[in-house]
């Protein structure tokens, strides 16, 4: 008796973006969903795609503090799994308005909530089938430096403070060094 093997395809955290796909300058965040400090900071990200509209596009990246939040590694699972069908960015908000219920049973509730149809999803939360994408993004951020949440980078440089006018400071240099770098047209 052959088995047949299921192949999935594998949608990873570093390539789930909310805002312009072929944006010149992207936003990312290293952070996790039971901090109050990345709560607020989600909030500032959410004011920068309005007033950057069609300008930059945005990465969240998972970096659970286990040691003080025991329940963002589940959050950040779940999340990844949403990703799976599309709905990463509703349960993005979703886990945020919730921070103080992260348990298994209320993840499940939150992923039917971001509209996700999947009879897998607490079977998959349970055998921690995407624990391994939020590891790597956890060991992704430690080589790069990140030793709190938030943390960001625009186009890849670290911004030391994550205010609204530290990121747009930095969102704005970035976008004038894009500017530079487009050719110049040059009439016939």
């Amino acid at each position: 008796m052959a088995f047949k093997k299921e192949v999935l395809e594998i949608i990873e955290p570093r390539d789930v973006f909310v805002g312009n796909p072929k944006a010149a300058v992207t936003l990312e965040e290293f952070g996790e969903y039971e901090s109050e400090a990345c709560a607020k900071a989600n909030e500032i990200v959410k004011k920068l795609l309005h007033d950057y509209d069609g300008k930059i596009r945005f990465n969240f990246r998972h970096f659970p503090l286990t040691k003080v939040h025991q329940r963002a590694l589940k959050a950040g699972e779940a999340a990844v799994a949403t990703a799976q069908e599309g709905k990463f960015w509703e349960m993005h908000n979703i886990l945020f308005a919730n921070r103080k219920n992260l348990g298994t049973t209320s993840l499940k509730l939150h992923s039917k909530e971001a509209g996700v149809s999947s009879k897998r999803f607490l079977d998959d939360l349970v055998n921690a089938t995407f624990g391994w994408q939020v590891q790597g993004d956890l060991k992704e951020g430690i080589d790069r430096g990140v030793k709190d949440v938030p943390t960001f980078f625009v186009n890849g440089e670290r911004v030391n403070k994550p205010t609204y006018d530290e990121l747009k400071k930095a969102i704005d240099a970035a976008l004038r060094k894009t500017k530079k770098k487009s050719p110049v047209k040059q009439r016939a």
